[in-house]
């Protein structure tokens, strides 16, 4: 929501590049350098209100924008890269295991696109071995651009290299990226300026404030001051809130008469006085004011601060340096931590110190294992300095109370059920908190030469010694850190960069609009082709009063009322479906005004997404629309195939609309079948050895269709195992749900493992009270301990995202 940029921004900038470049008499030459510096002066004033993570979208959106526009790339190419491919039919079967299903569909989905692509997956099996050998490198650009390219691959541009790569190698895109910027438009728009107060103090004025766009643990206050200091400038601060607003203003006054600064700080928090500083900045006329009047505010992100301050101010973006050491270095010189006395006080120093360092171990930990995704936290929380301060502080309580019997459950509960558990809301994720935290506050911790890191022998806790030897042992530790450290599997990296790419493409594809470009297919010719392939393969609605006949509802049969209900869910789904499909092909003949609702239907079938207005009637699913409605086509299979030959001996659980409904289900009929209380049950788990039963089960159901992330199944030791190397995803075997009494629930070495309906993991609570995504923990052998498989972020999935 920061990012606004006006017309007349872009009009002054261009006005003053005109001033600044270099003078030419030629004219031709004169409009290259005058393009040249325009589009590096354009990158370098963007850039440094963007945070890290939009730098390089923005770079390659620029790129883009000029080779497009000179048809060095076309529109459908670019759109391939974004997209992954619109096509909507299946793909031929793979021609070899390792061959991830993704893969296979996009290089399917490219060959769709151009006759020139179609031998990419024509003469695949042929070239093997050098696909495989792309698959498995660690720089697989460096492969598909060399000697050893694939056959199919000779004479495509590095534009269409990209193509290939983010369809067989997606985790190395961004990267690929990267080297594609430097190389089309030159190294300076890879690297973007450093934090510059001095020369974004140049580009101000009285009437133009310049704004600190804040991130979680940054704090620009101390360099603006240092930055005063320098200058030789008064700055008066203020901390907005609630009744601040007249002490803004009676400032604000005063500074603009004496040519003082006025720093206005969290104005996130007071966005309901944002509109009366619009207001007074707009009536301020810059011949009334001091000329050494300047106005610096600060704000976390905020769609309520006013877009015309946002358009006529200088911004500026200050993160705090990423990754664990520096996270690390950063605790160490933060209040109280950095102050001597604190430092050193505690009655017993030795203990302290070295349980104070596996604290901000703990702190660092926490936070970065957010930049994994749904692998480290259902929900991203922001761990605040405030935790770690105030863990600090009772820490060394603790120590001063007890120094030679350390209270390890009373500082572990208050650091991770109230201090930084205050802010977890998710249960799965509170478990992994306390168990993260039981590595770090433990006797074992005491021991000289302990790490942190059973599995890499240098995070090791430092001895005990000043403040200034512990961030020199800081800074010794190295600037990569594996996964392992966080607690993942080193596939978790995998999934990370996975996950960066397609969130950066899906960002892009917002910028793009609705230009088709290659070939005579308009964007609606593309649409009405998709909408008739939907309509054509549609099936028409149950008649759920005949249904009903054949299956009524019965005291002893609850999968009856659940057929039913299901029916009830698709047919509501389909007919929306239908019913959208039906009024986007009017509006394309001209015989339906395109409403707002339905233009956002036609982009997303466009673009090859699964339409907001489905989903909101439909199932959670991830899938783009080629898949999407793959999947809802099969889940009506699935159905039609109940009805047509009874209940099933098993049971796709995948294809279920309601989960929780149908696991209800399943305990009813245990709970009538032997007269027992419902509420007295709960779910016991096994995987059988015939995973091809020829009948139904005693009790309960055989379910099918789960899907494993962070682990595998080992079939050997019939439990969860490590993950084979690149596999992110693995079937599970199949899974027989049992319901027992409570008190009969058996006992083994297993892991709870969460079942998920997709892989965002994070959900709402629904109106019956059940989670949109969570649906129950299952029981699953284990010989490894449970705080393993929690740390590894392990879970189980009913639908993949491709």
């Amino acid at each position: 929501p920061m990012y606004q940029y006006s017309l007349p921004f872009f009009i002054n900038l261009f006005k003053s590049s005109i001033d600044k470049s270099e003078p030419c008499s030629d004219v031709a030459k004169r409009i290259d350098i005058l393009n040249d510096f325009f589009m590096e002066m354009l990158y370098k004033n963007i850039c440094r209100s963007l945070f890290e993570k939009h730098k390089l979208l923005f770079s390659f959106l620029l790129t883009m924008r000029l080779q497009v526009t000179m048809n060095e790339v076309s529109m459908s190419d670019y759109r391939f890269l974004l997209t992954g491919g619109t096509a909507m039919e299946e793909p031929p079967p793979k021609v070899a295991d390792w061959i991830p299903d993704r893969m296979w569909l996009e290089l399917f989905k490219m060959g769709k696109l151009d006759e020139k692509y179609a031998a990419l997956q024509a003469t695949f099996e042929v070239d093997m071995s050098k696909w495989r050998e792309v698959y498995d490198s660690l720089d697989p650009l460096a492969v598909i651009t060399g000697t050893r390219k694939p056959t199919s691959m000779e004479g495509l541009t590095p534009f269409q290299e990209l193509m290939v790569l983010r369809c067989v190698r997606p985790d190395r895109v961004l990267p690929s990226v990267l080297s594609y910027v430097a190389t089309q438009v030159g190294e300076k728009f890879v690297t973007p300026p450093p934090f510059d107060i001095a020369g974004s103090y140049l580009d101000s004025s009285t009437t133009a404030p310049l704004i600190f766009i804040l991130s979680p643990g940054s704090d620009p206050s101390s360099a603006l001051t240092m930055f005063a200091t320098e200058k030789g400038r008064e700055i008066n601060s203020l901390s907005l809130g609630q009744g601040q607003g007249p002490k803004a203003e009676k400032l604000l006054e005063e500074a603009r008469q004496s040519g003082s600064w006025v720093l206005l700080q969290n104005c996130h928090l007071f966005a309901s006085w944002m509109p009366k500083l619009d207001k007074i900045l707009e009536l301020m006329d810059p011949k009334q004011v001091n000329s050494d009047f300047r106005l610096w505010l600060t704000s976390y992100p905020s769609n309520k601060f006013p877009v015309s301050i946002l358009q006529n101010s200088v911004k500026i973006t200050n993160e705090p340096p990423q990754g664990l050491r520096a996270n690390l270095v950063g605790s160490f010189l933060m209040d109280p931590i950095s102050n001597e006395e604190f430092f050193e006080a505690c009655q017993n120093p030795n203990a302290f110190k070295r349980l104070l360092y596996s604290l901000c171990f703990f702190h660092a930990v926490i936070q970065e294992r957010r930049l994994f995704g749904p692998l480290g936290w259902n929900i991203p929380y922001e761990f605040t300095q405030n935790d770690l301060r105030i863990s600090a502080r009772q820490l060394q309580m603790f120590i001063d109370e007890s120094p030679d019997a350390i209270q390890f459950k009373a500082i572990a509960y208050l650091t991770g059920e109230c201090n930084y558990g205050g802010r977890v809301t998710e249960k799965q994720d509170r478990r992994l908190l306390m168990m993260l935290l039981s590595d770090y506050y433990e006797p074992a911790v005491l021991q000289e030469g302990h790490s942190l890191c059973a599995e890499y022998a240098e995070f090791t806790v430092p001895a005990p010694g000043s403040l200034e030897a512990t961030i020199e042992s800081i800074k010794t530790l190295p600037l990569v850190i594996p996964p392992g450290v966080y607690g993942f599997h080193d596939n978790a990296n995998l999934t990370r960069e996975q996950n960066e790419t397609y969130a950066m493409m899906d960002n892009l594809l917002l910028t793009v609009g609705q230009a088709s470009g290659g070939g005579s297919s308009s964007s609606e010719d593309a649409v009405g082709e998709a909408a008739n392939d939907i309509l054509r393969r549609m099936p028409e609605p149950w008649d759920k009063a005949e249904v009903q006949k054949k299956y009524p509802t019965m005291y002893k049969e609850s999968m009856n009322t659940v057929l039913i209900q299901e029916l009830t869910r698709f047919n509501n789904l389909t007919q929306v479906i239908a019913g959208t499909l039906k009024d986007i092909q009017k509006a394309i003949q001209g015989l339906l005004l395109m409403s707002e609702d339905l233009e956002q239907v036609f982009i997303a079938i466009f673009n090859g997404k699964t339409p907001a207005m489905w989903l909101a009637h439909s199932y959670p699913s991830l899938k783009p629309l080629g898949g999407y409605t793959g999947d809802l086509l099969e889940r009506l299979r699935f159905f039609q195939t109940w009805i047509d030959n009874g209940i099933p001996i098993t049971f796709w659980i995948s294809g279920i609309y309601f989960t929780q409904a149908f696991t209800t289900g399943a305990s009813q009929n245990f709970a009538r079948k032997y007269t027992i209380p419902i509420d007295t049950l709960t779910f016991d788990f096994e995987m059988p050895e015939d995973q091809h039963p020829k009948s139904k089960p005693e009790n309960g159901v055989y379910c099918y269709g789960i899907f494993l992330e962070g682990c595998k199944w080992d079939w050997d030791k019939w439990e969860l195992g490590e993950s084979d190397p690149k596999v992110l995803f693995v079937p599970v075997p199949l899974l027989w749900i049992v319901p027992c009494k409570k008190a009969d629930l058996a006992a083994f070495s297993s892991y709870e493992c969460p079942l998920y309906k997709v892989s965002t993991r994070k959900g709402t609570l629904s109106t019956t009270g059940h989670s949109t995504n969570f649906v129950m923990p299952i029981k699953v052998i284990s010989s490894k301990p449970e705080s393993h498989w929690v740390k590894r972020g392990v879970a189980m999935l009913t639908s993949l995202d491709a």
